[in-house]
């Protein structure tokens, strides 16, 4: 049984190579922007917003892949009052989004849906808690000068295996998680459904 990443992230793919999943990753061609503004128009929060872009990219791919496990998965932030943060299409905007959340905690809810003949299998939302330090408009900026745009494609503007793990005083929550992939959980079921050895 073959297990499909429906994503091209950098970051998600590393994980699995590391962990030593067998996996084939191939774009989902998901209109996200499209599905968001949808969702969020439906009331969907944070969580609910993740898991169901996440169910959207499983289902399209396993459509075509019937007869495989298809992964889909999806990232989202929200600051304590609910307001949920996008990725930011500018530098300025990515600094006016730090300053704006500096000495604040947000969430950050990575979903992953695993689809299979069409229809979802299994799914898990984690969360992390994201305390963001106090910090100076010198440091924000010498801080984007090393990582724009390279977090231009990141919600909240920073990368945790990065420079961006700088930006907090404290993390409550996996950094499997923060990277944008539950991967405990998706190993043991893995393991259930003997994708990886027991």
């Amino acid at each position: 049984m073959r297990l499909i990443l429906a994503s091209q992230s950098a970051s998600r793919r590393a994980m699995l190579d590391a962990a030593g999943v067998p996996f084939d990753a191939m774009a989902a061609a998901v209109d996200e922007e499209s599905a968001k503004l949808s969702l969020r128009a439906e009331g969907r929060d944070a969580r609910a917003l993740a898991d169901a872009l996440a169910e959207l990219k499983a289902t399209k791919l396993s459509r075509k892949y019937p007869q495989d496990l298809v992964l889909g998965c999806d990232s989202t932030v929200a600051l304590d009052d609910g307001e949920m943060i996008d990725k930011a299409p500018t530098r300025e905007v990515a600094a006016n989004l730090l300053r704006r959340m500096a000495g604040t905690r947000h969430r950050l809810f990575s979903a992953a849906v695993i689809c299979e003949g069409g229809a979802p299998v299994w799914r898990f939302v984690d969360v992390a808690k994201m305390h963001m330090r106090a910090m100076s408009d010198a440091f924000i900026d010498s801080y984007l000068d090393a990582e724009w745009p390279a977090v231009s494609g990141c919600v909240g503007g920073y990368r945790i295996e990065g420079p961006g793990v700088q930006l907090f005083d404290k993390i409550e929550g996996s950094q499997f998680t923060i990277m944008g992939l539950p991967l405990l959980q998706l190993l043991t079921y893995l393991r259930d459904r003997g994708v990886m050895p027991r």
